[in-house]
């Protein structure tokens, strides 16, 4: 039985793992249920982003202008995915998107390795995330704090985003009817790539904020992009607060079951995503008719 420090510790460890995965999720969810694209690509863009970081911040010295400078890049990234590829299997067969940008994420994986090589790579925790913060009892690592605040930050301003401005009224009434937001006028177009765009730069955000606590390696997104696609079934396909929830939900699955056993925490959140597809198919937050 673990100690109630551990617990504890890991309690927050989940918090911050859940945080990011709603960051991620956000932007898988919003592409599947505006675009209706299966972007497998997803943990490509967040493995590229942790690379983003990595030499963006050795070059400007500065870990925080080197989050703008790779989140502009992403950007980029973003649009040439949408307008080179994913633009052409909008409405096309899910198993066509599937393998399309399967392709796409093993391409940019690939590319990474022939740039860097398969050694990992090391992203030092910047200056005002060094040492360890006391909370009662608990020493817990500083870095790992701020990322859960930051991470709610940008949560926050992404909600603002969806539900305080024209564009993302625009998105969300693109997620329940996109043909409807066509025949209004509105340029769907340029919408879907705002879309993919913003939901690429979601990935490689929460890779760069993710790349000091771990090593960045050409294969670190493909964990991560199944457990963002377990969390939007927990939360609902196209639900921003279920994509919050449910990353929140699954972090604390997952560290909490590895303080009594790591080798079952994989195994105990896929249990809960399949208790749930039983219980409520369309997820915590999601409508009926998406499933």
């Amino acid at each position: 039985m673990p100690s109630a420090p551990l617990l504890i510790s890991q309690a927050f460890n989940g918090l911050a793992l859940g945080t990011l995965l709603a960051l991620v999720s956000s932007g898988l969810t919003i592409i599947l249920g505006t675009l209706g694209v299966l972007n497998f690509a997803h943990g490509a863009l967040f493995m590229l982003g942790a690379y983003a970081i990595f030499v963006a911040a050795a070059k400007t010295g500065s870990f925080v202008v080197g989050v703008l400078v790779g989140t502009v890049f992403m950007l980029l990234i973003g649009v040439a995915l949408e307008r080179g590829l994913v633009r052409w299997f909008y409405g096309r067969p899910p198993e066509d998107q599937i393998l399309v940008t399967f392709g796409a994420g093993i391409v940019l994986v690939e590319a990474v390795r022939a740039v860097f090589g398969g050694d990992s790579q090391h992203v030092s925790t910047p200056a005002w995330g060094g040492g360890v913060a006391q909370i009662g009892f608990l020493i817990y690592p500083l870095y790992r704090l701020e990322l859960i605040g930051i991470i709610a930050a940008l949560l926050g301003l992404f909600y603002i985003v969806l539900y305080r401005t024209s564009i993302g009224l625009v998105v969300r009434a693109g997620i329940e009817d996109a043909r409807m937001v066509g025949i209004l006028g509105i340029n769907v177009r340029r919408t879907f790539l705002l879309v993919f765009a913003i939901g690429a730069a979601a990935a490689g955000v929460s890779g760069m904020l993710y790349a000091p606590i771990v090593s960045v390696d050409p294969d670190m997104g493909a964990e991560f992009l199944v457990q963002s696609f377990v969390v939007i079934v927990i939360g609902g396909l196209g639900s921003y607060p279920g994509a919050i929830v449910g990353g929140i939900i699954a972090g604390e699955i997952v560290s909490i079951t590895s303080a009594f056993n790591s080798a079952y925490s994989d195994v105990m959140l896929y249990a809960v995503m399949a208790l749930l597809l039983v219980l409520r198919p369309q997820g915590l937050f999601g409508s009926e008719g998406r499933v």
